[in-house]
């Protein structure tokens, strides 16, 4: 699978979250002026958190207990952003439409999240030792 990507920024799921993660970015900037420090950071973080980690997880490939690691972290944080849309929607700062669509994104975020995890060894760069005695 990695033959095909040379960085994270390549990866689907990458393209996917930091798209959902610029969507959040401008919706929160209407919400209200007393959410500036509460919802609106916490939905921003946690929706950044996920590329973030990504390409953290892109960096730890030679070593699949890190890699999977920081793509559970990615996980995570696409749960936390889930939640957040939530508690826009019931505060009334989106529409349902909007809040759908989103929450729709997050779950396809979470299933790519969760193959890499399942086919971890598939992503794993080889150790050059390995490769030369191929």
């Amino acid at each position: 699978m990695t033959a095909f990507a040379k960085s994270h920024k390549e990866l689907r799921v990458y393209k996917n979250s930091f798209e959902s993660a610029m969507e959040i970015f401008r919706i929160t900037k209407t919400f209200p002026s007393e959410e500036k420090y509460s919802l609106v950071d916490q939905i921003r973080r946690s929706s950044r958190s996920v590329c973030t980690n990504l390409s953290e997880a892109w960096r730890k490939r030679r070593y699949k207990a890190a890699f999977i690691a920081k793509l559970s972290d990615s996980e995570t944080e696409a749960c936390e952003t889930q939640v957040h849309l939530e508690f826009a929607l019931a505060c009334g700062y989106m529409d349902q439409k909007t809040a759908s669509q989103l929450e729709e994104r997050y779950e396809q975020i979470l299933s790519q999240l969760v193959l890499m995890i399942d086919k971890a060894d598939s992503w794993l760069i080889a150790p050059k030792q390995r490769q030369n005695k191929k």
